[in-house]
Parts: C-alpha cells; structure tokens; sequence
C-alpha cells in the first residue's frame, strides 16, 4: 500500500475504489499513527480500534469516502455502544447510546470508519480544550499553546497526522477556532445545513453547527455532501444546494465582491499578526481578480455580545439540566468545572424575557447583516484576535470562574458571528507567522457555501497549506 499518510479523505478513498489498497490496511495504519503521536498531543481521549476494525472489514467499497479514518469529537455525536463524555465528570462513562445520532449514521453510510473520540472542553463551552477530565489538547505546531476550542482535539489530530478529517461542531466559532490555532481548512454550514437529531431539534436556538475540520477544502465539500439535508422531524430545514459541494471546489467563483475589516465588532485593533495576514489574504484576493474593499455591517456590538452570553449561560443550563434528565441524576458543583457551573447558575437565574430580548437583539443584527449581504458576496476578517495562545490563558480564578471567559472574548472575537445569524463562515489556514498559524476568515451569504468552497478552493490552488507539517507531526520526531 505504501505510505498514505499525506493523503486527504477523498485521496484515500480513491484507493479503496481502485482497490490499491483496504479500508482495513487505511484504518491500521491511522491506528498505527494515533498510537504514535496521541501521548504527545492528547488529541484521542477514547479509542474505538475494536469497533473501527470491524467496521473496515464490512464498509461498502463503492461508498464515496470508503475506508476513510475518522474521529468524533466527544461531544453530541452519538455513536451506539460506545459512550459519550463530552468532557464532564458528569456524564463520564454513564452515558451510552443505543443507537447511532443522524450525523454519524450518515458518516458511515459515507464510508468513513470512526476510530476514536476527540478531546473537547467541558459541554462544548470554552475556545480552547482543556477539560479538567482527560486534560489538555495539546497544539503540534507548539505543545504549551492551546489547540483553540471546543473542536481542539479533532484539530490537533488532523493536523498531525493521525487522520485527514475529523467531526467537528461549533456554536460560537469551535470548527474555525481550533481550524484557525491548527493551520486548518474549517467551515460551519448554514444553519440547519447537517441535522442533531434524534436527540435535538436545534442547539442553543439554532447557533450550534456540525461539520469537520480537514487538511483540504475538498474534503470539507465531500464530507458535507454526505451529511448535508433534514432528517425526519427537523424544526426547519436549510434549503438545498444547486449542485454536490465538491463540484464547487476548483469551479470559477467569478469576480466576487469581498469587504474586509479587522476591527472587533466594539471597534478594537487585533493583534498586529492577525491584521497582517488577513491584509496579506485581501491582497491575495485582488490578485485573483476579485474587488476588496474595506467595509463591515454597521451594528452594536455590544449589544450583540451581551445576547450571546445571554444565549449561551441559557445554554449551559438547558444542557446540564437535559442530562440531568437524561441520566436521572441531580447535578452538584463537584460535578462540573467551577466556570461551568457559573454559568449554570447565571442561565438558571435568566428569565423567559430576558432570553427572548437577547433573541430580538440577535434577530434584529442578523437582518442588519443580511442587508449587507446584498452588497456584498463575501466578508473578510480575521478568524482569531491573536495567534494561539499559551495553555492555561483562560484559567478562571476560585474568586471569579468568569474571568477566563472574558479573556476568550479578544481571543475569538469574530467567529460567533456566524451563529447567530446562521450564515456559512470558514477560516483558511493561509499565514504562519512566528511558527504558528493564523487564520484568515470569510463570512458568505445564507445557504451559499457554494460560493465560499469556490473560494477557497481558489485560495487553496494559489497558496497551497497541505504541505505544511508542524513540529509534532507523523514526519517529524515526537519527543
């Protein structure tokens, strides 16, 4: 078979359909590299090598991504027999499904061979992965800085080595986050784009998003070609797209109008690296043709931030008190991570007006930005506020569990965007600066990934990222 470690999903599945190689040789050899790399980086917090061995000895061969590896993040993706964490002493190994989530039976049916769990911070909540449970993910570009959150351990696998494409989700940047801080092609769907049921109708009010992170664009198409499309029961669904998304990677994206900014949403300057590569992408982007113009919606930011934070400590709550139910246990602080009971707290004391203010002031914004976006096809920002940052920067304190939280606000500063309004965003690993990576990020218009996969496909042909290997990679000495 050879060495198929720098081949993407699609690349291995090739091989399958033109039988050069097994699904089960595929599969070993990714074990082989998970057992290799996972002591240095913490990415696998659960082997499933029994279940994925199984798994290749029976997957349909004409299946588009055949005996493909995969991780899923620990976190709602329900695999039946195996249990699921998400990161919490709470759950631990109390929880396991009877069944496959739609999500992940439509990654099997794909032909992708799930081999593990990926790390992930407790319930999802925070942008870098650091749970108190399995400990910290640790990032292969450099080991003591974070993989960025709530998809850090599926990025840090990848983007070592061990598998070409992880499961991912994000309800506040956590596909692009983590994309961003492991040198990634990360996109979030539109809203309603891939299904959560059966457990879920939506997440968070609908801001939580499944999909991947993947070394290449058209891994990203392919995968969510497979999964893309309502389940029975959805509350609403995302209207279909024109064509699959892979024939969008390589198709001319024509002459695209593309605004940039890189000033938070309360006006604030990022750090100089990020502003510098997305001034670096912008011209990037002239150089092929499109017309890139300095402009940004005009909202309150403020406002908006403070409906996310609404949004998500009801979040928190609405999650610990459905597993609480679930699991028929009743939760006590020695269960949780001190922020994660904060904000437990904080959701519990909302009010039903309150909760529905900060959805009016959410829906209020997302009008705004629409109307942007008839001006506009495409909105360039940075995806982080500064490149990945030291492991332990979002420490809380036993006085105040919050104060880590507010530092993650000029961490990642953009990305939630996106979920609230449910637009498709994607960050694009096309800068590495001081040894670490930084994203450049692209918001497109509802329902049109197909304009953001011709993008970056475009992006990706004039500025290749495959290539690239951090220090802890298959290719390089783990020590």
């Amino acid at each position: 078979m050879g060495d198929t470690s720098a081949l993407d999903a699609v690349g291995l599945a090739a091989l399958v359909h033109r039988r050069e190689a097994s699904p089960l040789e595929i599969v070993d050899a990714a074990i082989a590299r998970v057992e290799h790399l996972n002591p240095s980086l913490n990415a696998v917090v659960r082997s499933m090598f029994v279940e994925a061995r199984a798994e290749a000895l029976k997957v349909d061969l004409s299946a588009p991504l055949a005996g493909v590896p995969f991780l899923l993040k620990d976190l709602l993706a329900e695999y039946g027999g195996v249990p699921l964490s998400e990161g919490s002493r709470f759950l631990g190994e109390r929880y396991v499904p009877a069944a496959d989530s739609a999500l992940v039976a439509r990654y099997r049916r794909a032909g992708l061979v799930v081999i593990g769990k990926s790390n992930t911070p407790e319930l999802g909540l925070v942008s870098t992965t650091e749970p108190e449970l399995f400990g910290p993910a640790r990032n292969p570009w450099d080991r003591e800085r974070t993989t960025g959150g709530s998809s850090g351990g599926s990025a840090a696998a990848v983007a070592s080595g061990m598998v070409p494409a992880a499961h991912a989700n994000d309800g506040g940047g956590s596909i692009r986050i983590p994309a961003a801080c492991c040198g990634l092609f990360g996109l979030k769907p539109t809203r309603a784009r891939n299904p959560v049921g059966p457990s879920y109708g939506d997440i968070f009010g609908g801001i939580v998003a499944e999909h991947a992170v993947t070394i290449s664009v058209r891994d990203s198409a392919a995968i969510l070609d497979a999964t893309a499309g309502p389940s029975p029961g959805d509350p609403y669904p995302c209207a279909p797209p024109a064509r699959p998304f892979l024939a969008e990677v390589g198709a001319e994206p024509g002459r695209l109008r593309i605004a940039v900014s890189s000033r938070t949403f309360n006006g604030r300057e990022v750090d100089p690296r990020c502003r510098a590569a997305v001034e670096e992408t912008a011209r990037l982007c002239e150089r092929l043709g499109h017309d890139v113009a300095e402009a940004s919606p005009a909202f309150d930011g403020r406002r908006l931030g403070a409906a996310f934070v609404t949004i998500w400590s009801a979040g928190c709550a609405w999650s610990i008190d459905d597993w609480s139910r679930r699991l028929k246990r009743t939760p006590t602080p020695p269960d949780f991570e001190p922020l994660t009971w904060e904000l437990y707290q904080r959701g519990a004391r909302l009010t039903a007006s309150e909760y529905l203010l900060a959805v009016q002031d959410v829906q209020a914004t997302a009008r705004v930005v629409a109307d942007f976006f008839t001006s506009w096809d495409a909105w360039l920002t940075p995806t982080l506020g500064e490149p990945p940052v030291p492991l332990g920067s979002f420490s809380g304190t036993a006085e105040d569990p919050t104060s880590g939280l507010r530092r993650m606000g000029g961490f990642a500063p953009f990305t939630y965007l996106a979920n609230l309004t449910g637009q498709p965003a994607m960050s694009v690993p096309l800068a590495v600066t001081d040894g670490l990576p930084i994203g450049s990020h692209f918001l497109g218009r509802y329902g049109e990934e197909a304009t953001l996969f011709r993008l970056a496909g475009q992006l990706e042909a004039a500025h290749p990222w495959a290539g690239r290997r951090p220090p802890v990679h298959l290719e390089a000495p783990v020590s």
